[in-house]
């Protein structure tokens, strides 16, 4: 059973940063799609950004491309989101999500089958 944990959410300021972590548990990273995804109160559950282990592919949301990085450590089973540049509209719950997949392209979120808890991030001042 692949299990996900998120954290490294909080209250940041306009402008500041916050790194999230999704540690997986239950099988290696080898062969995954990992992406990140956010909800809004009200709104719609979107994709931030994702992650394809075995080449490092990364896709990017327009919103956050530039000052969002996520990249993995394998060795830790681990995946990161840098989040720079923290705007009040970055107000989320984040997730982290994973998907059995050896490919390059990017993996819509309907087709993700594992999911974490989430972990809030507020930016405000």
């Amino acid at each position: 059973q692949v299990q996900l944990v998120e954290s490294g959410g909080g209250l940041v300021p306009p402008g500041g940063s916050l790194r999230l972590s999704c540690v997986v548990s239950g099988r290696t990273l080898d062969g995954y799609a990992i992406g990140w995804f956010r909800q809004a109160p009200g709104g719609m559950r979107e994709g931030v950004s994702c992650i394809m282990s075995d080449d490092g592919t990364t896709y990017y949301t327009n919103y956050v491309r530039g000052r969002f990085t996520i990249s993995i450590d394998k060795a830790k089973n681990t995946v990161y989101l840098q989040m720079n540049s923290l705007k009040p509209e970055d107000t989320a719950v984040y997730y982290c999500a994973a998907k059995a997949y050896g490919g390059s392209s990017y993996v819509p979120r309907n087709a993700y089958n594992y999911w974490g808890q989430g972990t809030q991030v507020t930016v405000s001042s």
